[in-house]
């Protein structure tokens, strides 16, 4: 039996691994030789997919990962068995036996999490490696500041629990320097009220991507938790310092395929709503890809894309499986070509920021909302 044509995908999301391991050589050139990079791999990795995110990096690449879960934190431990791995999020009572299981190292924000962390250690008998996470003015994790000396006491008083490392989550280093340095003053105060602490072999860190800007290993940080960067994406357009000497490349980029072309007289409605109206006779291309894909309704009769290395309006409402774009002054399009939602097409681009700004949204929500019936085709 004659075996059928390989078809190729109406949508899929590129992914180059080796941009993402160049870009973390990048990022860790600009780093203090002791200092530890920890890898956010969360959200599937920021949607580029964690195993292959993390079988690319394991070996030695990065010194940690950081994941939101146990089931992320799953995922991890079954491909590297070695490097720690960090939960960043709480955990759920019910979730607790898991970080014994899989060797993990949770955060502590409550006395609470102290003594159920450490009844789990003593089930398992074992010890658990723990971090003190300092709410600086996040107010999402963590112990407030004032109360951060009454926590730490309670984390050295458990028996099976081992402190390793003390850290902060800086709300705004994007764009508000000034209240990153007041969050740092914060952080480095609460520290010193932490009677004996020694900082040596622990880890202190507040720095994501953004803050690497303001990075201070002289006061005290030796880690670093980056995320966005990795993926080739910085957190700003305006970056500043450090992250100006290197150069990173997009990790990720999101195509479609042309599946109709068809010609429309001036006048004609496009797409739900009739928000647009063509304005003159046009080819009108009907592409592959929608909001069920992760190009969000906002870009509609906002966004373009890459036909043929040439930017092409989209037209109307995004629906849920297509949207329509004009192709009027691209004659040569036809049925099944490439059409890129963002990234390089032809020696053009369209950046995942422009992109998300289109969406009125962040590039870290535009990668986390590639949808999982879009296929990741892999570049190693």
């Amino acid at each position: 039996m004659r075996k059928p044509n390989k078809i190729r995908e109406r949508c899929c999301a590129e992914i180059d691994l080796s941009a993402l391991e160049k870009n973390v050589r990048a990022l860790r050139s600009l780093l203090p030789g002791k200092t530890a990079y920890i890898s956010v791999v969360k959200a599937d990795a920021y949607g580029h997919g964690l195993p292959e995110v993390v079988e690319r990096l394991a070996g030695g690449k990065v010194d940690g990962f950081a994941v939101a879960n146990v089931e992320e934190a799953a995922i991890v431990r079954g491909i590297d068995r070695e490097t720690p791995i960090h939960l960043i999020s709480a955990t759920l009572p019910e979730e607790d036996p898991r970080i014994a299981e899989y060797n993990l190292t949770p955060t502590v924000s409550s006395e609470e999490e102290v003594a159920r962390f450490d009844k789990v250690a003593k089930a398992a008998k074992c010890r658990i490696a723990v971090q003190l996470k300092v709410d600086t003015g996040m107010g999402r994790l963590g112990v407030w500041h004032e109360q951060a000396a009454s926590l730490y006491e309670k984390i050295l008083e458990a028996k099976r629990l081992e402190l390793c490392g003390v850290y902060t989550h800086l709300s705004s280093a994007e764009k508000d320097p000034n209240l990153t340095e007041r969050q740092r003053l914060l952080f480095l105060d609460t520290l010193e009220r932490l009677d004996g602490l020694d900082r040596k072999g622990l880890l202190i860190h507040a720095d994501n991507t953004a803050g690497l800007d303001t990075f201070q290993p002289e006061r005290g940080f030796n880690a670093v938790r980056i995320g966005l960067a990795q993926y080739g994406v910085l957190p700003s357009e305006h970056a500043r310092h450090l992250l100006t000497r290197i150069e990173l490349k997009p990790v990720c980029s999101l195509h479609g395929r042309v599946t109709l072309i068809k010609d429309l007289p001036a006048g004609t409605p496009i797409s739900y709503g009739q928000t647009w109206r063509l304005d003159r006779d046009a080819r009108v291309a009907v592409l592959s890809v929608g909001y069920a894909d992760g190009v969000h309704r906002a870009c509609g009769n906002r966004g373009k894309v890459l036909i043929r290395g040439r930017r092409c309006r989209i037209l109307g409402s995004v629906t849920m499986d297509e949207i329509m774009v004009d192709v009027t002054d691209i004659g040569e399009a036809a049925c099944g070509d490439t059409a890129t939602i963002f990234g390089e097409q032809e020696g053009k681009e369209i950046t995942i920021r422009e992109f998300s700004k289109w969406c009125r949204t962040i590039p870290w929500e535009v990668l986390c909302s590639i949808t999982k019936r879009v296929p990741r085709r892999y570049r190693k």
